[in-house]
């Protein structure tokens, strides 16, 4: 049986250890024996954003230790997977990068890519109007969705893993433009990241959702807290508890 390491970022184990719980139970379930590793730190994108390499260096080597003899790496991030996959090789010796970094998975991508669409066990329903949010990380790296400003068909891995999920209705707003978030760019741009932030919600509300949802809980976390500033009714949920059937609605 293939062995898949659980890599939890740090905002998920410190707010959101129900996203946690909730991906190792749906990999649980696709028949994977699923490992923490102990021990586990950050992967190292906040300190990458501000040049300080020497640090993220540590945390690289780190990552390497704990994770480069599993077959597979699985995480309820795509920004972190990024910053993993493809920023990894310019940190590590090549060897390493070469061995750790295809790897990588963020979760969606490892169910339709590994599992497959066909083949992923799901069997609970949501029956709720949801608004599925399409982080930068994910469609700008990862690729798990077609980027609306790009003349090509459209095409969403992460909806059609969504789709599996009985009576549930998923709507995408019509553009794809980042939440604000950014990581420390909503510390050093707050106006700024707030606004696009509510640009975001309004583009959901538009489809009259009850829930938004999305593979980043630091862009749902943005979005939730602009969204209860402002009184709004629309609730935040990451799309492992949705696929997992942890929703407490």
């Amino acid at each position: 049986m293939p062995k898949v390491a659980l890599f939890i970022p740090c905002y998920i184990n410190d707010f959101y250890p129900k996203v946690a719980l909730a991906t190792m139970e749906l990999l649980e379930k696709q028949g994977y024996e699923v490992i923490y590793p102990k021990n586990q730190t950050c992967c190292g994108q906040p300190f990458l954003n501000n040049g300080l390499r020497d640090e993220v260096a540590r945390l690289a080597t780190n990552f390497y230790n704990k994770f480069a003899t599993f077959d597979y790496i699985v995480a309820p991030s795509s920004s972190c997977i990024s910053t993993i996959k493809y920023h990894y090789k310019d940190i590590l010796p090549k060897e390493q990068a070469d061995i750790l970094t295809p790897k990588v998975y963020e979760l969606c991508e490892f169910l339709y890519d590994i599992v497959g669409l066909d083949n992923i066990k799901i069997e609970n329903s949501f029956p709720h109007r949801v608004g599925l949010h399409n982080s930068c990380h994910s469609i700008r790296e990862l690729n798990l969705a077609s980027a609306s400003e790009l003349n090509i068909p459209h095409f969403n891995k992460i909806k059609e893993i969504l789709s599996k999920v009985k009576d549930i209705q998923i709507f995408e707003p019509s553009t794809d433009e980042c939440c604000g978030f950014g990581g420390t760019f909503s510390i050093q741009e707050p106006e700024i990241s707030t606004l696009m932030g509510r640009d975001r919600i309004e583009a959901h509300k538009q489809n009259s959702v009850e829930f938004i949802t999305g593979v980043d809980n630091s862009c749902l976390l943005h979005m939730e807290g602009i969204a209860k500033r402002d009184k709004e009714s629309i609730k935040f949920i990451h799309i492992a508890e949705i696929l997992n059937g942890d929703t407490d609605v």
